[in-house]
């Protein structure tokens, strides 16, 4: 055996051990997990804060669900955000049924800000609530108890409050690989946050305090990279003792996904370059679960055709045995059962994605809306 070969089966053995360890004592937080929302807590005024970019067909299908909630404390706050198509028209014939919706145009004016975060600033500055829920256009709730749900997490210190949004099911190997991604993505989040290191939320669903968003001075850190409104506004904001995790299927948002492979990747790519942006823990954390999980296939696979078949083999059922152990409750949770027995197809396939993305962290990618 020579020393190469040695060298590339440690390095399998120490991934596939850095693999079980995320899957045993991180992600098997949510998959223990129990809601920790306290029954009758006085309900509190709410500000929803959707922008809105040529977004004409989606909201007309899409705001009735936020307009008719189950919620008598709310406002409904929409920014258009310089659309070329009939994106106010809509919300202004929106308006003459609904007086708790709040229409407001930004038009091209001069900032410093870049993509959403212009028009969700503007959509903050006029919100009459402290609580914020956030959403975009192309987003449904699951349920008229949505805000209800949402906005009863946030109390006895809890500012922020990181919701889950699932996309809808078509048929398809790359819609069930974009769900099967936005899982995982998903559960690297909340259970990060579980952990006591939340670094990330989803635009299509959060919520938190308008003084805290002030406190920071809004999106002023980040505000020249075009996405992050979410992600790097959380990873600043959030500690373990601010914030928590809703995965309650009442406050589900579900969104519509990318019909095209082109799209999907664009998309990952405009919030991938955001996560050079996070903290170094954050970063250190999240790179070391990616590497290990694309060392472990391409490490494997070296040492299986090095003769070395029991280790190979062994280390590969190790891994995947716990991986279907601790998401058989999760994807139950995320009302994602259907992609359960996909996970070794779809595991696999993600390596591919992870090697795809890459250079994307060196290139980078042009920042818009």
């Amino acid at each position: 055996m020579n020393l190469l070969f040695v060298f590339l089966v440690t390095g399998f053995v120490l991934s596939t051990f850095i693999q079980l360890f995320y899957w045993l004592f991180v992600f098997s937080k949510l998959a223990c997990y129990q809601d920790i929302k306290q029954e009758n807590e006085e309900r509190k005024p709410v500000s929803v804060i959707i922008c809105a970019k040529n977004e004409a067909q989606n909201l007309k299908k899409n705001l009735p669900y936020i307009l008719t909630q189950n919620y008598d404390f709310y406002e409904v706050i929409v920014v258009d955000d310089n659309s070329s198509d009939e994106t106010f028209e809509v919300l202004l014939e929106f308006q003459k049924n609904f007086s708790i919706l709040h229409p407001i145009r930004r038009n091209a004016e001069v900032t410093n800000k870049i993509g959403k975060k212009a028009a969700l600033a503007k959509g903050i500055a006029a919100a009459k609530n402290e609580i914020l829920l956030l959403t975009d256009a192309d987003c449904q709730p699951n349920s008229p108890n949505w805000i209800d749900t949402m906005q009863g997490y946030i109390n006895n210190g809890i500012a922020v409050g990181l919701g889950y949004s699932p996309y809808t099911k078509y048929k398809g190997v790359l819609n069930a690989f974009i769900r099967y991604e936005t899982v995982q993505t998903a559960i690297q989040y909340l259970s990060f946050a579980l952990w006591g290191h939340p670094y990330m939320g989803v635009g299509r669903n959060l919520i938190y305090k308008k003084s805290l968003y002030f406190s920071v001075d809004g999106f002023k850190s980040h505000e020249h990279i075009a996405s992050g409104d979410d992600d790097l506004f959380i990873n600043a904001i959030a500690h373990l003792d601010n914030s928590t995790i809703i995965v309650e299927k009442n406050a589900f948002v579900f969104s519509e996904p990318k019909m095209t492979l082109k799209s999907f990747l664009r998309q990952k790519s405009r919030h991938l370059t955001t996560s050079t942006s996070y903290k170094l823990k954050h970063q250190v954390l999240l790179g070391l679960l990616s590497s290990s999980h694309i060392a472990h296939y391409f490490l494997g696979t070296f040492t299986l055709f090095g003769g070395s078949y029991p280790l190979a083999i062994g280390g590969y059922i190790a891994r995947m045995g716990i991986i279907l152990l601790v998401s058989r409750s999760i994807y139950r949770r995320l009302d994602e059962n259907g992609l359960f027995l996909l996970i070794p197809v779809l595991d696999a396939i993600m390596v591919i994605y992870y090697v795809f993305l890459a250079p994307v962290l060196v290139l980078g990618v042009r920042n818009r809306w």
